[in-house]
């Protein structure tokens, strides 16, 4: 592994989010060298990049791994046990090279139903081997699976692959025997058809139709809270778990994870895309945030060799006019931004961004003709459909979810879209401020700027006592208790 690869492996582990997952390691071809689960795959796929000790006398198999590392994909799930059940099947998907825990023996438990079988009967199997057979989960925790169909026996009134029926004559069958039957309430002696119709409801069951039978248990539950029967509601609650557990949906989870790109594989994607005639290494997008008109500011991002240059990022209070104007708002700040690079002599970007659709992208064309400027390729990114849309006649451009220029666009408009939006909170955070203690007469600016300072937000403000504040410098008792009385009323 170069310095270059191991450098540009960092850089990906940084956008990686702090949640559960799976990740795969892939070499240069391309081929899955492990799959692993994490509680964070921030700090576990970054721990493999750290030059510590650890590292240096981990197992020569993990060195030996790492070594050969050239990217990496990953997919966000919901919990540990999703994650679990992920891992399991990408490794039986790719046998990875350094895979072996969960290769043949760690097996999920499946429920299997044989359909053909005179009387179909549930059965607990690991391997999906029959074609005919219907097969539900994989379950990842079996003792709540075998608590459920325990319930589902008793509610259905279904066999389970220990049951041995009993054919009485004329398409008739005895199911097991009587205690069961009266612990089900369900009749014992039933034909081949009426069978099955029990069996077609205890498959919906496996599939998530449980609401109705977790409803009922809680009732009973609660009925038995309310008779002091704690040990027959424990068991009720027990059961509800369980078949929450059990019903909970395990994702189908497919090749098309998110993969790892290189920032220069984007540029030459969206180069392509674009019938760009150069590497868009320097690029810029723009974003508009309001509230109702109020507090109109812009963003603009800066983008070198893909990846963020936050020392350029560029934030504007609009101040042509007041009130709710994308496009007047777009054309200021855009001719403001390169009316500036113009007199400094600052190069033009290779890609302007623009947060919208056809009539922002003409708002910032207009900019550059009133400042008589042949504007930068130009482009906007239409929200409801990630539509790409381009100044002059050409149509409209939509690219796969997956593409790595459309990506790097979403990137860069996800940026400018939240930048413009934290400086609109701040305005708002800070206007609230000022005209909360601006009513409060008996301090001055520089006295009510310190105390702001000091408690951070007026929420905290309100929350000091009496004394807090007389301890704040050129706060008297006196000011302190007609301070406090003012926050509280306001």
């Amino acid at each position: 592994m170069t310095q270059e690869t191991i450098s540009t492996l960092k850089e990906a582990t940084r956008k990686l989010p702090n949640k559960p997952g799976v990740y795969v390691m892939h070499n240069r071809f391309k081929q899955a060298l492990y799959v692993g689960k994490a509680k964070n795959l921030k700090k576990r796929v970054s721990s493999y990049f750290q030059a510590s000790k650890k590292l240096q006398i981990a197992q020569p198999k993990i060195r030996a791994m790492v070594e050969q590392i050239e990217s990496f994909e990953y997919h966000c799930v919901n919990s540990e046990s999703e994650a679990l059940l992920l891992e399991s099947q990408l490794i039986k998907k790719f046998k990875p090279k350094y895979n072996t825990s969960l290769k043949d023996d760690k097996r999920f438990l499946l429920v299997q139903l044989n359909p053909k079988e005179t009387l179909p009967r549930f059965r607990l199997t690991r391997n999906r081997i029959y074609k005919h057979y219907r097969y539900y989960g994989p379950f990842p925790h079996a003792g709540s699976l075998r608590k459920t169909l325990d319930i589902m026996k008793r509610k259905f009134g279904i066999l389970l692959n220990d049951a041995s029926p009993k054919k009485i004559g004329d398409n008739t069958w005895r199911l097991y025997d009587d205690m069961r039957a009266d612990l089900s309430d369900l009749p014992n002696e039933i034909s081949e058809e009426a069978y099955r119709e029990r069996v077609e409801k205890a498959c919906e069951f496996l599939e998530g139709h449980t609401v109705s039978t977790i409803d009922g248990l809680k009732e009973r539950m609660h009925a038995y809270a309310i008779k002091q029967k704690y040990e027959k509601a424990s068991e009720l609650r027990d059961q509800i778990i369980a078949i929450q557990q059990t019903s909970k949906r395990t994702r189908k989870f497919e090749r098309n994870l998110i993969g790892f790109i290189t920032e220069k594989e984007s540029l030459m994607t969206l180069r392509d895309e674009l019938s760009l005639s150069k590497l868009p290494k320097h690029i810029e997008c723009f974003d508009i945030s309001h509230i109702s008109g109020s507090f109109c500011v812009a963003s603009m991002v800066c983008f070198n060799n893909g990846k963020p240059n936050r020392k350029q990022y560029r934030r504007y209070k609009i101040k042509s006019f007041i009130g709710n104007d994308d496009f007047r708002a777009i054309e200021e700040v855009v001719t403001r931004r390169y009316q500036r690079l113009q007199k400094e002599g600052t190069p033009f970007p290779d890609l302007i961004v623009i947060d919208g659709g056809i009539g922002q992208v003409h708002a910032a064309i207009k900019a550059f003709q009133t400042l008589k400027l042949s504007p930068p390729y130009l482009i906007g990114l239409a929200k409801k459909n990630e539509t790409i849309v381009f100044p002059d006649n050409r149509p409209d451009l939509n690219l796969p979810f997956r593409n790595p220029a459309l990506r790097l666009l979403q990137y860069l408009r996800d940026e400018a879209h939240y930048f413009a939006n934290n400086f609109n909170a701040e305005l708002r955070s800070k206007k609230i401020k000022e005209s909360i203690l601006d009513d409060f007469k008996g301090i001055g600016e520089i006295r009510k700027a310190e105390l702001l300072k000091r408690f951070g937000t007026i929420k905290n403000l309100k929350r000091a006592t009496i004394d807090d504040l007389v301890q704040q410098e050129g706060i008297g008792l006196k000011t302190a208790k007609r301070l406090s009385q003012f926050l509280e009323q306001n």
